[in-house]
């Protein structure tokens, strides 16, 4: 178990050092990284991290993930919140040293919404349900652990945070959320950050397991049953 924090916290500490990382850095520069290259970075990396960690600790790096597996009841409930906890330490450490190194910068990445908050609420919600799908759906069967399955989901968070982090931030990750958010104190429109992606991958998962995948699989093993 101690393995499999410690692979949660260095996940989500290589996520936010190299995720917000590049979004403070593209501020300091002027724009040197730029939106599109911000998002690349956030894709890319959890495509890393999901080659290096899957194996060690399933590479959720978010919290929102760690409780879609325990709805789709594919996680321990006794892990979920030693996995949170790693992985808001991991975020937190990353935005410490950030803080360190660009002390000037007001909010070293953190994710504001640029509009109305229900706005912004209503697209993390979505946006997380989405990353969801993807997870499950390359964590199935035959695909589990495939080679594809890094390609998958770094794919679909650079996607989602190359076309709505401008006016939500795309967190999809409150623990991506919370490391600025408590390197800064900055507490304001936090709460949205942990309801709506929660909330997003829990229906997601629901829906996933209960509607999609449910009917494909054989509802009794009618040889064993008749044997009993």
């Amino acid at each position: 178990m101690a393995k499999k924090l410690a692979g949660e916290c260095f996940g989500t500490f290589a996520l936010v050092f190299a995720g917000t990382g590049a979004i403070v850095i593209d501020e300091v520069t002027g724009g040197g990284v730029s939106h599109i290259g911000i998002a690349l970075t956030f894709g890319l990396i959890v495509l890393a991290m999901v080659y290096t960690l899957g194996d060690i600790s399933g590479a959720h790096i978010n919290p929102a993930v760690t409780i879609g597996f325990w709805a789709a009841r594919r996680f321990d409930a006794r892990k979920v919140l030693p996995y949170i906890v790693s992985q808001c330490v991991g975020a937190f450490l990353a935005s410490a040293i950030l803080r360190m190194l660009f002390p000037v910068n007001l909010t070293l990445g953190a994710t504001i919404p640029a509009g109305p908050v229900l706005q912004s609420f209503i697209l993390e919600l979505i946006l997380t349900a989405l990353l969801m799908f993807a997870i499950l759906g390359v964590s199935t069967g035959a695909r589990e652990k495939g080679i594809t399955a890094g390609i998958v989901v770094g794919s679909v968070i650079g996607l989602e945070a190359m076309f709505a982090g401008p006016i939500c931030g795309a967190s999809m990750n409150p623990a991506r959320s919370f490391g600025p958010a408590f390197g800064m104190m900055h507490w304001q429109f936090h709460w949205m950050y942990w309801v709506a992606p929660i909330a997003g991958a829990c229906a997601a998962a629901l829906v996933y397991e209960h509607v999609l995948l449910k009917p494909m699989r054989p509802a009794v093993d009618e040889p064993r049953a008749m044997k009993r």
